[in-house]
């Protein structure tokens, strides 16, 4: 703060405080090259790096490697070098992006003028996308008709869900277990289905454990469930960091089914080359937090219970969107693995979804201001 005026984040990586902290050593017009992680261009704590760049100093160049060629054989991280001058830039200066191959060789190069940096969140989407495209006031994102939810982080996966087996030899009560779904790598298909309980019929078939009733009353009227929890407490899974802050620490969050699921995080090498694949749920099972949960906001949700064929027409809808689309939402990684937050997966453009909702259009405009405000995104350059 002292010498960059910045406030960082606590979630800031160490090397966006070395890069802050240097700037009192960096004489005036005096020039660095940092040789960093990218991923302070896409995510929320490097927002202060980005304004640093922007207004503390003239940035000039930015290389991002290619992160399928990770630039270290001990870690997998998306790399990138960033120089800048210690003077204030222009009102008209540019920044010069190259990606890919090597400095000196890049693969693709692209100018992007500053005034298009500041009103930019993702800094990953140039040089591949630099032609500017400015989307109308009606444009429609996925959080105009869905509430992502990130599914729920039970504290100890292995104590909390459990196989059916499990479920008998601890005789635990049915009326506190609900169905969830296992890892995405395990699902054969994108669909879901149901049998007549609803639970999901897959391979492995999963169980939540939760209950929300105090110890004493567990104790009173649940022996089997009380053994369970004692065992749990014996390997300190109640004073384990989510745990230690519920109450009761063997509660968990709601989430409920959602119709819709995303996987938040793949590889465009993985099946169909698709790093995200979006989940049909015919079934009552809930997820962790390996999805993203969609929960239809009130306009959708009418238009679906009115016409519940419309949800399989919109689930290949939304397996239709161009991958780019959402990749340009979320971050890379070392090694090319992608990941997609709730709000990132919810900022996606999905204009495309809108011809399988016939009456959606309608509903949304008798809605209080459920579209944004102009977008600016990049087409292919």
């Amino acid at each position: 703060m002292r010498a960059t005026g910045v406030k960082l984040s606590g979630l800031a990586g160490l090397y966006c405080y070395f890069l802050c902290l240097c700037h009192e050593w960096l004489a005036p017009k005096g020039l660095a090259a940092w040789l960093i992680p990218s991923e302070f261009m896409d995510v929320n704590y490097g927002t202060a790096v980005k304004e640093y760049l922007l207004n503390s100093v003239t940035l000039l160049r930015i290389h991002r490697f290619d992160p399928l060629d990770v630039q270290f054989e001990d870690a997998l991280v998306s790399s990138a070098v960033v120089w800048f001058k210690n003077a204030p830039p222009s009102s008209d200066h540019t920044v010069e992006f190259t990606y890919g191959k090597t400095l000196a060789e890049p693969n693709v190069t692209a100018v992007i003028p500053l005034d298009v940096l500041r009103n930019e969140n993702k800094w990953t989407k140039f040089p591949a996308k630099s032609q500017v495209k400015v989307h109308p006031p009606s444009t429609l994102t996925i959080s105009d008709i869905f509430d992502v939810k990130r599914g729920l982080a039970t504290g100890n996966n292995k104590y909390f869900i459990l196989m059916p087996e499990q479920v008998e030899n601890y005789g635990l009560p049915s009326e506190f277990l609900t169905p969830i779904l296992p890892s995405p790598r395990y699902l054969t298909s994108d669909i879901i289905t149901g049998d007549t309980t609803g639970d999901p019929i897959i391979d492995p078939k999963l169980f939540l454990l939760s209950c929300n009733r105090s110890e004493s009353e567990v104790r009173l009227r649940f022996p089997s469930l009380w053994a369970y929890l004692e065992k749990g407490k014996a390997d300190g899974i109640d004073t384990s960091h989510l745990c230690a802050h519920r109450n009761p620490w063997y509660s968990q969050e709601k989430r409920p089914a959602a119709p819709l699921l995303c996987t938040y995080m793949g590889r465009q090498n993985s099946r169909g080359g698709r790093p995200f694949r979006f989940i049909l749920n015919q079934s009552r099972a809930t997820a962790a937090n390996v999805y993203l949960m969609m929960y239809p906001k009130p306009p959708l949700a009418s238009l679906l219970n009115n016409n519940p064929q419309m949800l399989d027409q919109l689930w290949r809808a939304l397996n239709d969107i161009p991958i780019d689309t959402l990749i340009s939402e979320g971050r890379v990684y070392g090694g090319g693995l992608n990941k997609l937050e709730p709000k990132e997966l919810g900022n996606a453009l999905a204009d495309s979804l809108l011809p399988s909702l016939p009456g959606l259009q309608t509903q949304l405009t008798h809605q209080p201001r459920l579209f944004k405000e102009t977008r600016v995104t990049y087409a292919a350059g």
